[in-house]
Parts: C-alpha cells; sequence; structure tokens
C-alpha cells in the first residue's frame, strides 16, 4: 500500500491530515496552514523529460507527487486535462530574458492556475462523499473573480467573496458580480487584510461549523500544488543545457505564488535565486534584509492592488520551509534560517512611480505590455541585475512572471501609455452585464450575523 504524504500545520498545535482534509478544511483547527510533512523530490533525469511534455501532462507528475494513493492517476489526469486547456506564452524580451504570461485563462489572471484545478480537486472529493461546501474567500483583487468563475454553476458548492471596496479595479470586480447563482459577493468599506481577517475569523468559529466553511484563498494547500508547475514547465521550455540555473522574479502579494515556486526550488528545480518584488508594501524585503518582521497595518493603497498585503499569509509556509515558527499573527516563536533565506532569495520594494515609469520603459524599449503587477516584477529583476552585476549577463535565462491581463487595468495603460490594451475573449461585453453584491461594515459580529442570516 502507497504511504500518503501528510500534511501539517504550521501552527504546531493540530494534527497532520490527508490532503483531502487538508483541501476540504481550508485552514488547520490551530488556525495555522498546512505544509506537507515531506516535499517529494524530482530527479534531473526527470525534469528534462519535461521539456518533451505538454504542460497538463507536467502537472499531472508533479500533482502526482502529492497526491500519491489518493486519487486514482486516470482521474487525476482528467482533472489536469480539463484544468489547462489554455496557452502559457513564454514572450522573449532580450537575451535569455522572458516574461511568463500568465494570463490567458477564462479570468486573464494567473489566479485561474490554481482555481480550475483546486475546484476540480474539491468536486472529486465532495461527489464521492455525497456532501455540499460553502468556500468563503477574501480577495485583493483576482483570486474572487478565478475562484468565483472555477466553481460558478456548481450545484453542491456555494462561494461567498468578501473584497475591499476601492482596492479593486471596475473590471475586477465585475467578473465577479455579474456571476450570480451559487457565487455571492460581498464589499467592506476596508483593506484586504481586513476582509482577510473576518474570513479566518469566521473559519476559527465553532458557532458556524453547521456551515462546513472551507477556503479556496492561497491560505488553502490546494491552489499552491497546482502553482508548483509553471515554474517547471517555463524552465523545461527554455532551458538549452543540462547544468542550466534559472532567475525567477515573483510580484508578491499574499505570496501564494511564490509559494508555488519555492516549493518548485525544493523540489529539484534547478533554480539559482528567487526575486520576490513587492510594491511599497515592503515587510517582507525589511525583513529579508534585517531578520526583524513588522507587519504594515493598515497596508497601502498602490497600484498593483492585489499585492496591497501588509501580513503575508503565506509568510508563515516560507518560514516553516526555512526551519522557523511563525503564527497567524505574524509572531516568529522560532527565527528561520536567516542565512540560507538569505543567499536564495532576493527581495525588494517597487513604489507607483517606479512600476508606471517600469510599464512605459519595458513598452517603449521591447514593446513588452506590462500591467501593474507585472511591471513590480520585472522592475525587481531590472533592479536585482543592477544590483548583483555578475548574474546580468546574455546567457543567464531569467523568467518574470505576468500575473494579470493587461486589458484588466485600461485605465493605468490609458494614461501611462495612451492607448486600450486589446480584449481578451474573457473580459468581452464585460461592462454591459449587471452587478449585483452586497455591503456590509467591517464587524465581525456583523459579517457572523450576515453568514447566520444567509445560510
Amino acid at each position: 500500500m502507497i504511504k500518503p504524504i501528510l500534511f501539517y500545520s504550521t501552527n504546531l498545535r493540530a494534527t497532520p491530515v490527508t490532503f483531502r482534509e487538508a483541501l476540504l478544511k481550508g485552514i488547520a483547527p490551530d488556525k495555522g496552514l498546512y505544509m506537507p510533512q515531506e516535499i517529494p523530490r524530482f530527479s534531473k533525469e526527470e525534469i528534462r523529460k519535461f521539456s518533451e511534455m505538454e504542460y497538463h501532462e507536467i502537472a499531472f507528475e508533479i500533482s502526482k507527487k502529492f497526491l500519491r494513493g489518493q486519487i486514482p492517476d486516470e482521474t487525476l489526469l482528467q482533472i489536469v486535462k480539463d484544468s489547462y486547456n489554455y496557452e502559457v506564452p513564454l514572450e522573449h524580451v532580450y537575451d535569455n530574458k522572458f516574461v511568463m504570461r500568465l494570463d490567458q485563462g477564462p479570468t486573464a489572471s494567473f489566479k485561474d492556475f490554481a482555481a480550475r484545478m483546486m475546484g476540480r480537486l474539491m468536486q472529486f472529493y465532495l461527489k464521492k462523499e455525497k456532501r455540499n461546501l460553502i468556500i468563503l474567500v477574501a480577495t485583493s483583487g483576482d483570486t474572487g473573480s478565478a475562484i468565483a468563475n472555477a466553481f460558478y454553476g456548481l450545484d453542491n458548492i456555494k462561494i461567498i467573496v468578501l473584497f475591499p471596496q476601492n482596492e479593486v479595479t471596475n473590471r475586477q470586480r465585475k467578473q465577479m458580480t455579474t456571476l450570480g447563482k451559487n457565487v455571492q459577493i460581498v464589499s467592506l468599506d476596508a483593506k484586504f487584510d481586513d476582509c482577510q481577517a473576518l474570513v479566518k475569523q469566521a473559519f476559527a468559529d465553532p458557532d458556524l461549523d453547521y456551515l462546513h466553511l472551507s477556503s479556496a484563498n492561497s491560505i488553502n494547500i490546494g491552489r499552491l500544488i497546482p502553482q508548483i508547475v509553471y515554474y517547471f514547465y517555463s524552465f523545461a521550455k527554455l532551458r538549452k543545457k543540462d547544468e542550466e540555473e534559472v532567475i525567477f522574479s515573483v510580484p508578491s502579494g499574499n505570496f501564494g505564488d511564490m509559494m508555488g515556486g519555492m516549493f518548485a526550488f525544493k523540489m529539484g528545480l534547478p533554480v539559482k535565486k528567487f526575486v520576490i518584488a513587492t510594491n511599497e508594501n515592503d515587510e517582507f524585503p525589511k525583513f529579508v534584509k534585517t531578520g526583524i518582521y513588522k507587519k504594515i497595518e493598515p497596508s497601502l493603497n498602490c497600484l498593483s492592488s492585489a499585492m496591497n498585503v501588509g501580513h503575508p499569509s503565506n509568510l508563515s509556509r516560507l518560514v516553516a520551509l526555512y526551519g522557523g515558527v511563525m503564527d497567524e499573527t505574524g509572531y516568529i516563536s522560532k527565527a528561520p534560517d536567516m542565512k540560507l533565506l538569505q543567499k536564495e532569495i532576493y527581495s525588494v520594494s517597487i513604489n507607483d512611480e517606479e512600476t508606471k515609469q517600469m510599464i512605459s520603459d519595458a513598452y517603449k524599449a521591447h514593446k513588452l505590455l506590462l500591467e501593474p503587477h507585472g511591471s513590480v516584477g520585472w522592475a525587481g529583476l531590472q533592479r536585482f541585475l543592477k544590483d548583483n552585476p555578475e548574474y546580468d549577463n546574455s546567457k543567464q535565462l531569467c523568467i518574470s512572471l505576468e500575473t494579470a491581463h493587461p486589458a484588466k487595468f485600461p485605465e493605468q495603460i490609458r494614461e501611462i501609455l495612451n492607448f486600450d490594451p486589446t480584449l481578451p475573449p474573457s473580459l468581452e461585453g464585460i461592462e454591459e452585464k449587471e452587478e449585483s453584491y452586497d455591503k456590509i461594515e467591517n464587524e465581525y459580529k456583523d459579517f457572523k450575523t450576515y453568514l447566520k442570516s444567509k445560510y
């Protein structure tokens, strides 16, 4: 019998569980996040074979490592085939420098990669067990629409999405608020961190156990495993020689995307360095530099709105990966191996002026069209290469992540570049659709009353 990988809580006060339990529960009972007890590894030969595979085939091989003995291979293969039926362009910019465009899915955001597969995995278990679930999600921009679209119309799953009223674009909001059916959208006059805090409080509230709440934020391990795949895929398609090492630049907010990359690295992907680029919410770059962690409360409102996070939930996972312990409040009871972390990660904060300037410069110099989040990632890479000239050569493979389609940010593109980005099919006609969403106060008692009256 194959022994499954179990998942432990980063707070270390909950019993380890199977993937099924971690996926459907979302967050551990002690408020920690689930982490695999072991991170499976690929051999150099296995990674070499990825170069000949399609995206869904690589997704199958990676998922199989984590889900061994838990889902039949033929079922898992069908899930990844259904999840990944769109392109993942690797856009050449100059020399051996590329932008990976994760903006071609059904909601034109990198969140589609995780949401679609996660929805199908949840559906597999719920159908098998003949049970229902309520997914509770906080969004700073793209998560809400990706989750809402991935789960839309499923009769055994209801979705509730909380979003900060003034920190998402019109198109991001309309991708959520025009769906209806099993999707309920809730607006708060607050920050993303406030929305996230209400969600976490609801999960920990025994009075709401009857709702069978689960999470689809990147706090759910089911979101992270699919995000490992595109790191392996991009390297496999762009590598030119056996001993090649890659530098990734990842624009980061709640750090789910970054954790997918770190898992890939620990699974054997030959990464020379991770560039973790944040906006003006610079709590992480300061932590990398000093070893001292201080949350930003309230988080700062920047152009790259999906990254307006003053306390990234997934940071506790990164701390755990480097041997430390951080609780959900950001308190570090055991320090991670900072020397190793600093060796493997370079982190930088990019302000709004630099973000705008990079959108302009990248388009003028290379006809590279970036939106604010991708601009932060590309600017972070350029800063790293400037600060570390030993890596700044024409042969070094560098891949920067573009996490959303520029057409989701038409006002900024229009202001900086004086034209409207072409709409992808997923955004066509969205302006004319009718919206529907509720508004509540930023108080847990109001949110709890809302949940109990609705469900």
